[in-house]
């Protein structure tokens, strides 16, 4: 496999501490991505992947430029410059089927208070929105009402033609972290230890105008939240900076799981055991979610959780997938899933089921759902007893995608085109199916012969 390409390879992590990192050869066998593509064309740190259709994607980072790629060749097709400084939100505008124009739109935000909203069929530039009093740090699209929103220290929502149809008042300082879509014309808002969802009154024959209500403030979590995402039409799952996961029902806005943090620091610790804790606490944050019918799938700290929605348990789970934090998790077909690390590295797992579980098991004090509510240090004790022994499934590692020299911020996966990565080293790598890639070789060049009349000759 492909090792070491970029720039030097990357820094072992907490070299005072012993790792328990997983590591695989360099035959890969089920690793299929061993070709690469260096797509050059930032100049400072790459943050964003937004995939436009089944074959463009656009990147964006903290130079303020956008690029459009084609996921295939890798062929840059356009820049697109406007923005001043750092993009900070950046997400897909797709237009309704029963739109007559198909042009596909791409909404960026930045750190110059301003979000511009880009057609990627042209370049052209549609609409430039500088109204805004503070930083729109995430944008979320309502495409069955064919309107987006922009949160920053106050929620606005905005038509196609990017006409303000209602805002909210000032929210708060710290500002909208993080927005995602619910039932019954409502949104989430992370605003930092706070969910605050709102509903969207819609026109109707007594009123031609639009409306956005609080509808509740949920209190439970302790510290920042990190990420939210949509587990199905009935459930929504959050996660902290501390640790703390919480399953909730989005119909009545109760908690269906419930887990605390994995330390309970005591108010008799000396200065030194503080720093100490304060120190640990990349470990333990929740940094991104994703899921399918049957599962939660968590990048915890340095580590990988898989949580069974229908058993209400961690059925698999890697404490240290990776030597940094893990910052990007996602599920692919055949019961694979990709991680990508602050240590440089993208790694591929398979969720293999096992009748004993012979790796570490789960953690004491985490993901205990077992029902409503919080449990005692004496129920926690009986719950991981249970858990050890139920575990039934575990992650093996089958790929380690090492070409970058920084962190990997995220990536975007393409079924008929392979994986992209992006990463603070500048650069963008599109890892590519070799075993496919020499399949569609040979037939172009078996084509070209028999254009030119040259295969007939050889046989």
């Amino acid at each position: 496999m492909l090792r070491w390409l970029i720039g030097g390879g990357r820094e072992p992590q907490g070299l005072a501490e012993k790792s328990a990192l997983q590591t695989i050869g360099e035959e890969q066998t089920q690793n299929p991505y061993t070709e690469l593509l260096v797509l050059k064309a930032h100049r400072d740190i790459v943050r964003f992947l937004v995939q436009l259709d089944d074959y463009r994607f656009a990147s964006a980072g903290d130079d303020g430029i956008i690029v459009v790629w084609n996921a295939q060749t890798g062929e840059k097709l356009m820049e697109l410059n406007g923005h001043t400084q750092k993009i900070t939100a950046a997400i897909a505008f797709p237009s309704l089927e029963s739109c007559e124009e198909k042009n596909q739109l791409i909404l960026t935000a930045s750190a110059d208070r301003t979000v511009i909203v880009w057609d990627c069929d042209t370049g052209r530039q549609v609409q430039r929105i500088s109204c805004f009093q503070s930083t729109v740090k995430c944008l979320t699209v309502l495409q069955r009402l064919d309107v987006w929103l922009s949160g920053g220290n106050d929620l606005c929502v905005w038509n196609r033609k990017s006409h303000l149809l209602c805002k909210t008042s000032h929210v708060s300082d710290t500002g909208i972290s993080a927005l995602v879509e619910v039932p019954s014309n409502c949104v989430v808002a992370a605003v930092g230890t706070e969910l605050i969802i709102f509903r969207l009154v819609t026109p109707t024959e007594g009123s031609l105008e639009w409306d956005i209500i609080e509808v509740k403030r949920l209190l439970d979590h302790q510290d920042n939240v990190l990420s939210l995402v949509n587990v199905n039409d009935f459930s929504l799952v959050t996660g902290s900076h501390v640790g703390e996961l919480i399953i909730w029902d989005v119909l009545d806005w109760t908690m269906q799981a419930y887990e605390r943090n994995f330390w309970d620091p005591s108010s008799q610790l000396d200065t030194q055991q503080e720093i100490k804790l304060c120190q640990k606490l990349s470990d333990i944050s929740i940094h991104h979610f994703t899921c399918d019918k049957e599962n939660v799938f968590a990048a915890v700290g340095r580590g990988l959780y898989v949580y069974n929605l229908q058993l209400k348990r961690v059925i698999a789970c890697q404490k240290t997938a990776h030597d940094s934090s893990v910052l990007h998790v996602a599920k692919l077909p055949n019961r694979q899933l990709i991680s990508c690390s602050e240590d440089g590295s993208v790694r591929i797992w398979e969720l293999r089921e096992k009748q004993q579980l012979t790796a570490e098991p789960v953690p004491t004090g985490f993901f205990n759902m077992w029902g409503f509510g919080r449990v005692n240090k004496q129920t926690s004790q009986t719950v991981k007893k249970q858990q050890e022994n139920a575990t039934s499934c575990s992650l093996e590692l089958i790929g380690d995608l090492i070409g970058h020299s920084s962190s990997v911020e995220m990536f975007l996966y393409f079924e008929d085109h392979g994986l992209v990565t992006c990463s603070a080293d500048h650069l963008i790598i599109l890892w590519k199916n070799g075993e496919r890639e020499s399949g569609l070789r040979s037939l172009k060049l078996f084509q070209k012969l028999e254009e030119n009349g040259d295969l007939y000759l050889a046989v």
